[in-house]
């Protein structure tokens, strides 16, 4: 999919084994702080680096966890293009991200299936790396259109998560 395509995946385009296209993202300290001021945490180690390094014991600031889940999220959805419905998204952060380092995410899809209702779920398998030291792993589950006319936001009635 190119970016200009905006319709994005369906169900057919995709099979177990497949590996997702990979994102690098070079990190900044205003990445850090940013992602952290978003999502309201205002814990000194994600913007304070004398506190990160005097207290915490590492190197700099680093990314908080939800912005770790933020990145995550649009990893996927750049994948799945707009259609795509995020259900589920578990990580366990192993390693710090700091600025200076280039964030590198990829994945792979686990497991297709389809639910009672129709719907189609993609069960992918991710990883965030940087300079090939893997620093937070995770898995999600993501719904699939099935054809370009499915649109799994718009149906009724319907459970989500299975």
């Amino acid at each position: 999919m190119s970016a200009t395509d905006v319709s994005g995946i369906t169900a057919a385009d995709i099979a177990e084994g497949q590996e997702l296209p990979a994102l690098r993202h070079p990190v900044s300290a205003t990445t850090i702080v940013l992602g952290a001021l978003a999502s309201r945490d205002w814990r000194p180690m994600h913007h304070d680096k004398d506190f990160a390094v005097e207290r915490n014991g590492v190197k700099n600031i680093f990314i908080n966890t939800p912005n770790n889940a933020a990145w995550f999220e649009r990893y996927i959805t750049d994948w799945t293009g707009p259609k795509g419905r995020l259900g589920r998204l578990r990580f366990e952060m192993k390693k710090s991200v700091f600025p200076g380092d280039e964030m590198c995410f990829s994945g792979v899809v686990r497991k297709l299936a389809r639910d009672s209702a129709g719907c189609d779920w993609a069960d992918l398998e991710l990883t965030i790396s940087v300079d090939g030291e893997v620093r937070t792993t995770g898995r999600a589950r993501v719904a699939i259109p099935a054809d370009p006319a499915d649109n799994p936001w718009t149906r009724k009635g319907e459970r989500w998560l299975p």
